[in-house]
């Protein structure tokens, strides 16, 4: 039995009180392992540590600093086998996808933010005889991160890396339903060289360990990634506190398909922006507008590739939809389906859990699920599900399309598929949502802010955006 620890001040070590949970390999539905159920007390180990590490690491040059992020980003490379292995154990998506996605991706944040502290430039303003105005940016201190359980080390390294890049000690929280890789992380981090107390990685539940750290008076920042209203609960508590806060948070995002794309190219990419990672990707596009003129070739073409997909066991190469990664969150999918059928959704394809043979016979496995004829405007197409569950509707008019891709709580993303460049631009621009892709999908260039409007979350993470939230800026004016 695989018993995962702490990481406070460079040390593994157990939660204070003793107290563990279990850890499901949602594929197999059994646990094989315990992951520290951590209380404030190990939360305030963890804030000391570093707290005490923060001058050292601080004054360490952006140069040198980024050359151990730079070492960690080799050594996930080096060990990409067996951080695949656990992130697929744990979450229970195809080990294909930890391989190519999510551990090189982590790897990929380290290395970005390792160079990317040293192209930090100040600014000047000269008053010419009067003054010379200069402005830095001074690391805010101890800040706490805290991932969700969909892109484990993927988005757990997204937040880690800019804030040790730009000279703050970190307190991280994983999620407790897939800690495994976080833990792996903490073993390479001490090979890397960070000093102790650097990096701080602290299990537990989000009304222990997470509410723990929101509330310690340490913390200057938190970067969070999760749900909505979790996220409005954090900034209830942290807003007294004056601390800095990035959220970003739920979707639910529209694909606007008009009749002059590329058709192929469309249903390829929709069928994986739909059904990538089981659907547990904030950015997948859970609601399909589609053209009328094409509307029925494209239902045809992409229920055909729906129907391709093979539900199975992740560590099997053939594999395309993995396990759901907790039994708790594969009934509230299912809750959805039901709920798509009483609201006069029709059936077109999947709704069903699948019964996966051999060692995955008790694990979480639904079918791809697609609905079509529910009103823009119903639960279904409104309250983001995070699962393998889309709807096909279609439009007449460009504004129809923009009226109905806008009309939810959220603005994270949305997917346009046009070859009309000006279209292109004018939709983009009309659309509520803090990342557009026009003809393609989850295309990320690390240099560019990614965040979301409305309810789906406050500032941005990526490149220099991500640098300046774990910063202060501080002016400095000497008289000429």
């Amino acid at each position: 039995m695989l018993q995962l620890c702490n990481f406070i001040n460079g040390e593994l070590q157990p939660p204070a009180a003793g107290r563990y949970l279990p850890l499901l390999n949602p594929a197999t539905g059994q646990v094989f392992g315990q992951v520290p159920n951590s209380d404030a007390a190990d939360v305030d180990r963890a804030v000391q540590a570093a707290t005490a590490a923060f001058p050292a690491w601080r004054a360490l040059p952006a140069e040198e600093r980024g050359r151990r992020l730079v070492r960690l980003a080799e050594l996930i490379d080096q060990n990409l086998e067996t951080l695949a292995q656990a992130e697929s154990q744990d979450n229970g998506k195809p080990l294909s996808l930890a391989r190519t996605l999510d551990i090189p991706r982590a790897a990929s944040n380290f290395a970005f933010f390792g160079t990317a502290a040293q192209h930090f430039a100040t600014e000047t303003h000269l008053q010419e005889g009067v003054a010379l105005n200069y402005t830095v940016r001074h690391p805010v201190g101890v800040v706490a991160c805290i991932s969700p359980w969909n892109l484990p080390l993927y988005l757990f390294t997204w937040k880690i890396a800019p804030a040790l890049a730009a000279g703050c000690c970190v307190v991280a929280k994983p999620s407790e339903v897939t800690p495994y890789t976080a833990f792996l992380l903490s073993e390479l981090s001490r090979e890397a060289g960070l000093l102790a107390g650097v990096l701080n990685i602290v299990h537990g539940t989000g009304p222990g360990a997470g509410q723990a750290l929101v509330e310690h008076p340490g913390i200057r920042a938190i970067s969070f990634t999760g749900g909505t209203a979790t996220g409005a609960h954090i900034a209830r508590t942290a807003a007294p506190q004056f601390k800095k806060l990035s959220l970003e948070l739920g979707g639910k995002n529209p694909n606007l398909i008009f009749a002059d794309c590329d058709l192929d190219a469309a249903v390829q990419t929709s069928i994986r922006s739909s059904f990538a990672n089981q659907g547990q990707i904030c950015l997948c596009g859970s609601r399909i507008f589609v053209e009328r003129s094409v509307y029925e070739p494209f239902k045809a073409a992409f229920l055909a590739q729906v129907q391709a997909l093979t539900v199975g066991d992740p560590l099997e190469a053939s594999t395309q939809q993995g396990a759901i990664v907790s039994e708790a969150h594969l009934n509230k999918i299912l809750s959805y389906i039901d709920l798509a059928h009483q609201e006069g959704g029709r059936l077109l394809a999947g709704g069903q859990r699948v019964q996966v043979p051999g060692r995955c016979a008790e694990g979480y496995f639904l079918q791809p699920t697609v609905f079509e004829g529910l009103a823009p405007d119903c639960r279904v197409n409104q309250e983001e599900i995070f699962g393998p569950v889309v709807t096909l509707t279609p439009f007449d008019h460009e504004e129809e399309a923009l009226t109905w891709a806008n009309s939810t709580d959220y603005g994270l993303s949305a997917t346009v598929w046009t070859r009309d460049l000006a279209r292109a631009h004018r939709v983009a621009h009309q659309l509520q949502a803090g990342v557009v892709w026009v003809n393609t999908w989850l295309h990320r260039d690390l240099r560019t802010p990614f965040g979301g409007m409305k309810n789906s979350g406050l500032g941005r993470e990526g490149g220099l955006e991500a640098l300046r939230f774990f910063t202060e800026a501080q002016n400095v004016c000497v008289k000429l």
